[in-house]
């Protein structure tokens, strides 16, 4: 799951498996380790919220998706699934593969629609 931060936007980027293990398990969950005993932990949850959630506590961003999106959003072509709380916009979208170069990282992404 790739993390992108940037002034107060939030976007996750998940992989075929990721996605499919979201369909599966309900959840995906990464971490970004500094040191021994600091990380910061990330997730994509489906949840019983009527609408996206996200939350920050003890250095874990989880944002928490209604599964009735999550299941349209994994069985169609919809990219992605967006919401605003607050001052934060925060997206969760299928990760594609990169047009203008061949990456070993893009070998779980979806095709990329434009090509």
């Amino acid at each position: 799951m790739k993390l992108r931060l940037h002034s107060n936007s939030l976007r996750l980027r998940l992989s075929q498996s990721e996605v499919a293990e979201l369909g599966e398990s309900g959840m995906v969950e990464e971490n970004l380790r500094f040191a021994p005993g600091q990380a910061l932990r990330y997730s994509v949850e489906c949840s019983e919220v009527t609408e996206p959630r996200t939350t920050f506590e003890e250095n874990f961003i989880r944002v928490k998706l209604p599964r009735t999106e999550v299941k349209q959003w994994i069985e169609t072509d919809q990219t992605g699934i967006e919401a605003t709380q607050g001052p934060l916009r925060v997206t969760v979208e299928k990760d594609f593969k990169c047009l203008h170069r061949d990456s070993p990282e893009d070998s779980d992404s979806f095709p990329n629609p434009m090509t």
